[in-house]
């Protein structure tokens, strides 16, 4: 473990040549073992080489959730480059966006990957440092602009040796990979986790939740990760009997639930779910200890290195800079190695989100006498209303309690009060209809007059950015 590798191409190289036939990637019915991945990426590399791709050069990727994504990537870093792999479902204004940002020097589609692989191997030999940018992460966070998280080989290889730790994986294990590759989530944790682990990697094309467990199963999957949305669609659905019939024993959450909805998750998968908080800014966060009773409704304690010991320090910090008391809310500043360089062509935003040797996260928490942390709210999802602080999160934490409710989102709306008034976006579960004003005297049961939604408004479907979170901005 003295010698763990610092960079990405460091960490794959160490897998060829320590076990080159050992099965890595599954998808569909396909298996490409650490050398046949070896070779494929080779010829990317050498592809991309021939179309002057040099270091410090963006490579965009429109492939969705499919090997040539992995391939093309880690071939762009191969040569020194940095791959930005994008949501396939982008549309015109969207990637001219980014084109305007990041200028790469060639974007990767389904009609020329054929192209791009070469007949030989001839990769450049490229001294890639650690802390060289290998990925950028398009996100455009709550309020619609384009940014690119600027994230370097230094945290993808030591996320990749930690997060195995942090779950209780190893080189038996199968990490599943659901969520989408342009995802911080999929990319850091399932496929350099699975590289951090010597274990496998199975990666579905998209999340289904009625073909999912099915997948699973297919794919031989021991672990997977989810966000909220994926977890409450699993939880609220129909039972099937394939629910008990995969492999899966660990599954990591991004999303704190209650007590008897996390119990209830795990009895009905039949297998353990661990808590966590990370972000494309650092994947260095909070996660649930293994070694400690579940603290239900917690982010848990900071993440640390299975090998360097403590790297992660946080501040809960008030609006006038000085520190929160235990139990006071504040924000989350967090200060680790495993964090972004800033964001790309970005200088002001940069210096705003890393100030005073930290990360503002922009996250609202709490933080208990023993170091466990609580999500209050997103900075910018507290609303004012008749002279109190309302957090979005613990509305539509309550509005997710209605059999009815797939989706929730409240922002604040402005009132011929000159204050907020509170608005609930909501989608239905299923084919549920949805009542508005029984979802209103459902929240009155449950929450303070003053927190409860004055309006709510149905949707299909709530809009979402290219992470996959809630735009709020699209509703306000």
């Amino acid at each position: 473990m003295k010698d763990f590798p610092g960079t990405i191409n460091e960490l794959f190289r160490k897998r060829v040549t320590e076990t080159p036939s050992r099965p890595w990637l599954f998808f569909e019915s396909d298996t490409y073992t650490f050398a046949d991945a070896d070779e494929i990426i080779d010829r990317f590399a050498t592809g991309l080489a021939a179309r002057n791709v040099k270091a410090g050069d963006r490579v965009a990727l429109l492939l969705g959730n499919r090997p040539e994504t992995i391939f093309v990537w880690l071939a762009a870093n191969r040569i020194g480059a940095i791959a930005a792999i994008l949501n396939p479902a982008f549309k015109a204004p969207e990637i001219e966006a980014f084109t305007k940002l990041a200028q790469p020097a060639l974007f990767v589609t389904a009609e020329n990957l054929g192209s791009l692989s070469a007949n030989e191997r001839s990769t450049p030999v490229v001294d890639v440092k650690p802390d060289d940018v290998a990925v950028l992460l398009s996100t455009s966070g709550t309020t619609g602009a384009p940014k690119a998280v600027a994230q370097t080989h230094r945290t993808y290889a030591l996320t990749a040796e930690a997060f195995p730790w942090w779950l209780g994986l190893d080189e038996n294990d199968r990490l599943l990979a659901a969520l989408p590759l342009f995802h911080i989530n999929a990319q850091a944790y399932a496929t350099m986790g699975s590289l951090g682990a010597n274990a496998g990697l199975a990666l579905l094309p998209k999340f289904s939740a009625s073909r999912f467990f099915a997948d699973a199963k297919r794919l031989g999957a021991t672990q997977f990760n989810a966000v909220g949305a994926m977890i409450h669609i699993l939880l609220k659905g129909e039972r099937r009997a394939e629910e008990r019939d995969h492999p899966l024993r660990i599954a990591y959450a991004a999303l704190a639930l209650s007590e008897a909805e996390h119990r209830a998750f795990e009895e009905r998968l039949g297998l353990r779910m661990f808590v966590g908080y990370g972000m494309s800014e650092t994947t260095f966060g909070t996660v649930w200890p293994r070694s400690e009773p579940p603290r239900f409704g917690t982010m848990g304690v900071l993440r640390q290195h299975p090998r360097l010991g403590t790297i992660n320090r946080a501040r809960v910090v008030r609006e006038d800079g000085t520190d929160a008391k235990d139990d006071e809310p504040g924000e989350l500043w967090l200060s680790n190695p495993g964090t972004m360089q800033g964001y790309f062509h970005d200088p002001a935003a940069t210096a705003a989100a890393l100030a005073d040797g930290f990360l503002h996260t922009g996250d609202v928490v709490r933080r208990d006498r023993d170091g466990f942390f609580t999500f209050v709210a997103r900075k910018k999802d507290v609303i004012r209303r008749r002279g109190e602080n309302i957090s979005a999160a613990e509305v539509e934490a309550v509005l997710m309690q209605h059999a009815s409710v797939r989706e929730a989102a409240v922002v604040p709306a402005p009132s011929d009060l000159g204050e907020d008034e509170v608005v609930a976006h909501v989608a239905p579960n299923g084919g549920a209809a949805i009542d508005e004003a029984a979802l209103i005297a459902f929240c009155k049961e449950r929450l303070a007059d003053f927190k409860v939604p004055s309006k709510v408004v149905v949707h299909d479907a709530l809009p979402k950015t290219a992470t996959e979170r809630i735009a709020k901005h699209l509703l306000r």
